[in-house]
């Protein structure tokens, strides 16, 4: 990584926060109405201790969620992508269930199984990002060119041997840029479960507990703690990216 691919995202944050400060200053709000970057700093000292614990469990429970999500979603995309029966069968189904708003599954989900917090977050997680990954890798293999087939089949390659040496190279672009997408949404699912549950544990459950007693410092120092661990997740993606499938990257002029 090179110094203005950090120095970039950096400055553009520092920016940001500057505009914050500048806004609320301008329009003059009290920090009950809206905190200001320089309000955060006494909340994370005051609650740092609170901020690791929460933030360890909110973090282990979305990236279980999304690495079943990878899973799951690379298998059905994988099945849809080679067979057009099973394709047409199954999209409306993910259509459907992608357009039912989580936030109104998650209570139906945390009273299913009640008391198993970590169970019922790991799988809100899971239910809300692994529809992008299993149609981005249906798209991927579903595309891809025949003459590539015909070629590898005639020089007597097995179904297999395409699929490693053609099918699965071709589909890794689509593949990770559905999965920057899904690792914002785990993190959506994961704190919708934590705010919702009445066992919440985790950043979401520390969210509520600053709205319940009107700490807004608290609950926006909660709202950049989890940009935090998504941006770094999301260049834990990138990074992974460049490994498998950097080949993909063009240069630009």
């Amino acid at each position: 990584m090179t110094f203005r691919q950090i120095a970039v995202p950096c400055l553009a944050i520092v920016i940001f926060l500057a505009l914050w400060e500048a806004l609320v200053w301008v329009m003059g709000w009290p920090n009950y109405k809206m905190a200001s970057p320089s309000d955060l700093v006494p909340a994370y000292e005051r609650y740092w201790s609170l901020f690791l614990t929460m933030g360890w469990q909110t973090l282990w429970r979305t990236v279980v969620g999304l690495l079943i999500a990878v899973i799951f979603g690379t298998a059905l995309g994988m099945v849809m992508g080679f067979s057009r029966t099973m394709r047409d069968a199954l999209y409306p189904l993910l259509v459907g269930f992608n357009a039912i708003p989580k936030a109104t599954v998650v209570p139906i989900v945390a009273l299913m199984f009640v008391g198993m917090h970590d169970f019922n977050t790991v799988l809100i997680a899971f239910m809300i990002s692994f529809f992008p990954i299993a149609v981005s890798v249906s798209i991927g293999l579903s595309t891809l060119e025949p003459e590539y087939r015909d070629i590898l089949r005639s020089l007597g390659a097995s179904q297999s041997t395409i699929f490693w040496k053609i099918a699965l190279p071709k589909t890794l672009p689509e593949f990770f840029g559905a999965l920057k997408v899904a690792v914002t949404l785990a993190f959506i699912g994961t704190n919708l479960m934590e705010i919702v549950s009445p066992h919440g544990r985790g950043l979401g459950a520390l969210f509520d507990s600053g709205k319940t007693n009107s700490d807004y410092p608290l609950m926006f120092a909660v709202l950049i703690a989890l940009a935090f661990l998504g941006i770094v997740l999301y260049y834990v993606v990138v990074a992974l990216e460049k490994v498998f499938a950097g080949w993909a990257e063009r240069p630009q002029g």
